[in-house]
């Protein structure tokens, strides 16, 4: 059942939304550096790319390594650049390497335990008990949603899946939020 006032605020969220993409990847990073597009090599990056582009107004592309210092750096240039909402793909692996949870765990204001709950539920319908290693999560950092995916391409359609019809929704709280400070 929907609700009514859900609804509402849906019709009543900014149309327009600035968004940026930061890929994580030690082996691309190397290689490539910061570029406006995603690589071709970047696959997801290009996933979100391509999605993204369609309704929303890409203002950033950075492909960095699995760094914290590098990431925070990133997210915040982000920001700056006025992202409204950030995308991050890769790292959220429980590698040594992995990364970005832990370090964006501890910039959020608020974390959307929701999003990584139905990512992990989605995940478990299709991959079964695999999907306990799934670590995707979001959340509120300077007034700004920061979705982070896990590096593979179908993690990322599937994130897209769950998060893109609501980006407004949620937009328009982190607003609210911000205006009544």
């Amino acid at each position: 059942m929907k609700s009514k006032t859900m609804e509402e605020h849906k019709k009543t969220a900014p149309s327009m939304i600035r968004c940026a993409i930061i890929t994580l990847s030690d082996s691309q990073s190397r290689e490539y550096g910061t570029v406006e597009r995603p690589p071709s090599t970047d696959t997801s990056g290009q996933l979100l790319y391509e999605n993204l582009k369609e309704k929303y107004q890409l203002i950033g592309y950075k492909l960095i390594g699995d760094d914290p210092k590098s990431l925070i750096s990133a997210v915040n240039e982000m920001i700056r650049k006025g992202a409204m909402v950030i995308f991050t793909t890769g790292g959220t692996g429980i590698g040594k390497r992995d990364i970005t949870i832990e370090t964006l765990r501890g910039l959020f204001e608020k974390e959307l335990e929701g999003f990584g709950e139905i990512f992990r539920y989605e995940s478990y319908r299709e991959l079964g008990a695999g999907a306990i290693l799934t670590r995707a999560t979001a959340g509120i950092y300077k007034d700004s949603l920061i979705i982070a995916l896990p590096g593979s391409p179908n993690a990322v359609k599937m994130g897209l899946n769950i998060i893109l019809d609501e980006l407004g929704h949620i937009i328009k709280h982190v607003m609210e939020h911000t205006k009544n400070r």
